[in-house]
């Protein structure tokens, strides 16, 4: 067996920690975690301390050799580490409730990753990670950065272009889920299927095909799409259908975050109906992740509760962990991950962060070479990408100008004084968060 490995999560007082417990237990022999930190603010501690007696619970349940320790002090965790996860939120549950209350009182979509809430998230999120990647070159310089925190791609980027630190992966569980509930729909064993995922994170598109080289892109779009009930595979988006026209038209299945840009109108009268009569979706979060503290508090109880999954994010702890040993044992697991494009998507900068089918290896992802899309693909994807690219630079320079024009440039934000408007607004709900567009 070889040594064991030091694996730190920041924000390690998260509701999805007991599934990256569960994961990295059922890999134990090949993947020997002797030390697990889980760190966590001052504000998290008492959710720390609660998943964190019941980590300790799950490791006890089951006889690995694993230690897990729980702590305040992020340098204190870091120091030699192997591999660093990272599943925070900058202002918890209830910033994400402004994320999303803020731009619907004003009559646009209010979503935690899209849209204004998710410029917002990005720019309360990347300083705090930037300054984990300074402290990881000093402390753990050798160690793999594993990002579960979204939005993952910006924050991908930020780390890669202005954290200069190439040992890091972007994680999101949308192409995860899809690999498995979608070769279901085709009554097949995802192992006998490849996916190529290309595109963004949350804008992205994929193609299937089986093992005898049969292309099955078409047929799972007329099992998706051409019935009168569409399924999501996502627990906070609706199941919407497409219009069968230009999804059929496309040839590649798309993303579900691709209901805001495809369906505006109607997911936008559906989230304004919703939240008149039920409040945001991060409100009902924050009843879930209540629930599942209460169940956390249980000293009987050491696995992970099925109840979890309705938080939103299965799938994506354990993902987290087959990336760690898919790296650490060179397993070449075929994933889909965010990483430097170099490349790989002919119609985006070579230096940012695309989320592309890729093998993991000991050295990293290598991404399966895309090439570039179709003009219906091209046009959104590049205007996403250029509005990631000045959210990354607002957050870190605090320019108010190029906030503006993110803001102006996103499809999901009407422009003009509405929008202005919007980033006042949420520029004050965070202040605390955002000291440098207060300078």
């Amino acid at each position: 067996m070889s040594k064991g490995i030091k694996i730190v999560t920041i924000g390690g007082g998260s509701s999805y920690t007991p599934e990256l417990v569960e994961g990295f237990i059922k890999r134990y022999d090949e993947l020997p975690v002797r030390e697990l930190w889980l760190v966590d603010i001052e504000a998290g501690k008492e959710k720390l301390e609660t998943v964190g007696a019941m980590a300790k619970r799950m490791v006890k349940a089951v006889g690995v050799d694993c230690e897990v320790h729980l702590t305040l002090d992020r340098r204190e965790a870091l120091k030699d580490a192997d591999f660093v996860t990272t599943q925070l939120r900058v202002g918890l549950l209830d910033a994400r409730i402004l994320d999303e209350r803020i731009p619907l009182s004003h009559g646009m979509i209010g979503q935690e990753t899209n849209g204004a809430g998710g410029i917002f998230k990005a720019l309360r999120t990347i300083p705090v990670i930037l300054d984990i990647v300074e402290d990881m070159k000093e402390l753990c310089p050798n160690a793999w950065l594993i990002n579960f925190t979204n939005p993952a791609g910006m924050v991908t980027e930020a780390v890669l272009r202005y954290g200069n630190w190439d040992k890091v992966v972007g994680l999101c569980n949308i192409p995860v889920n899809a690999v498995f509930e979608e070769a279901e729909l085709l009554g097949e064993n995802n192992r006998d299927l490849f996916f190529q995922f290309a595109g963004i994170n949350h804008l992205h598109w994929h193609t299937i095909t089986d093992k005898n080289g049969n292309d099955r892109t078409d047929e799972l779009i007329k099992v998706m799409y051409g019935q009168d009930e569409a399924k999501s595979i996502v627990a906070n988006i609706k199941d919407n259908n497409l219009i069968w026209e230009q999804v059929e038209n496309l040839h590649m299945v798309p993303c579900p975050y691709h209901n805001y840009y495809y369906y505006t109108d109607k997911m936008l009268a559906e989230e304004l109906e919703d939240f008149k009569n039920n409040g945001t979706r991060a409100e009902k979060v924050k009843e879930i992740e209540h629930e599942l503290f209460e169940l956390y508090k249980d000293p009987t109880l050491d696995y992970k509760p099925k109840q979890l999954a309705e938080r939103g994010g299965a799938r994506y702890s354990d993902a987290a962990c087959e990336i760690i040993n898919s790296i650490h044992n060179d397993k070449r697991t075929t994933m889909t991950v965010s990483t430097r494009n170099n490349g790989t998507i002919t119609d985006l900068p070579a230096d940012s962060a695309v989320e592309v089918t890729c093998t993991i290896t000991g050295k990293g992802p290598v991404p399966y070479n895309f090439g570039g899309f179709k003009p219906q693909q091209r046009g959104l994807l590049q205007v996403m990408k250029s509005m990631e690219e000045l959210t990354i630079e607002a957050a870190v320079t605090g320019d108010y100008g190029t906030l503006l024009q993110a803001f102006t440039m996103n499809p999901l934000i009407t422009s003009g004084d509405v929008a202005k408007e919007v980033m006042d607004e949420l520029l004050e709900a965070h202040k605390r968060y955002l000291s440098k567009f207060f300078k």
